[in-house]
């Protein structure tokens, strides 16, 4: 379990990103209703610009099937909240990648969820050591409400980049702004750098709005 920036043991202080607070529950926060899971018919793709040119599909029994891994990671909410140390378990991120490799030439990948939702990442930040398609936490399966069956878990984001019922991965030779980055979050979404919104976006480090 790594105890980098963000994660393992250490002073609340140190682990608390410039304007969080420290958060004792986990608040329920999503946009739209829970979806339904219907474990006959779902199914988790990745597609785009793979390395064998075609597309991968996992239903949900191929997917839990994946390695398992557990790491343990902090989680901090663009609405000022931090939860320290949670353990996370499910598919890591390089895992998956394994599984359905990317071209050489993919700078980023767009995570899409129930309902259209997306959210886009640097692909250096998707395959950071801690990045987990959690179905668990703290020894326990995810609600419904919390993301059930998977959710993507970023630690060194905000967790806006990490949604709730992921059912695919889309890899890109290009960034584009996903569902949040498009209505003025930012397109990083750095904690330790407070980058909440797309007006504090610096030269590259976005598509144009």
């Amino acid at each position: 379990m790594s105890t980098e920036r963000g994660g393992g043991s250490g002073d609340h202080g140190d682990r608390l990103p410039p304007g969080q607070r420290l958060q004792r529950g986990w608040p329920v926060l999503h946009y739209g209703p829970v979806p339904k899971f219907r474990p006959e018919s779902w199914e988790f793709r990745v597609f785009g610009a793979t390395a064998d040119g075609g597309k991968h599909s996992f239903d949900h029994r191929e997917f839990t099937a994946l390695p398992y891994s557990e790491v343990e990671a902090d989680f901090h909410c663009v609405t000022r909240f931090t939860m320290l140390g949670s353990e996370w378990g499910g598919v890591r991120t390089a895992d998956l990648v394994a599984a359905a490799p990317p071209a050489p030439e993919v700078t980023h990948v767009m995570v899409w969820a129930e309902y259209g939702f997306s959210s886009n990442l640097r692909l250096d930040d998707f395959l950071a050591d801690r990045a987990i398609f959690a179905t668990h936490r703290n020894g326990e399966q995810l609600t419904a409400e919390h993301g059930f069956p998977v959710r993507l878990v970023v630690p060194q984001l905000y967790a806006w980049k990490g949604p709730k019922w992921v059912r695919g991965v889309e890899y890109m030779t290009a960034d584009r702004r996903g569902f949040w980055e498009e209505r003025g979050h930012h397109n990083v979404g750095d904690p330790w750098r407070e980058q909440r919104y797309s007006y504090q976006e610096e030269p590259g480090e976005g598509p144009e709005l």
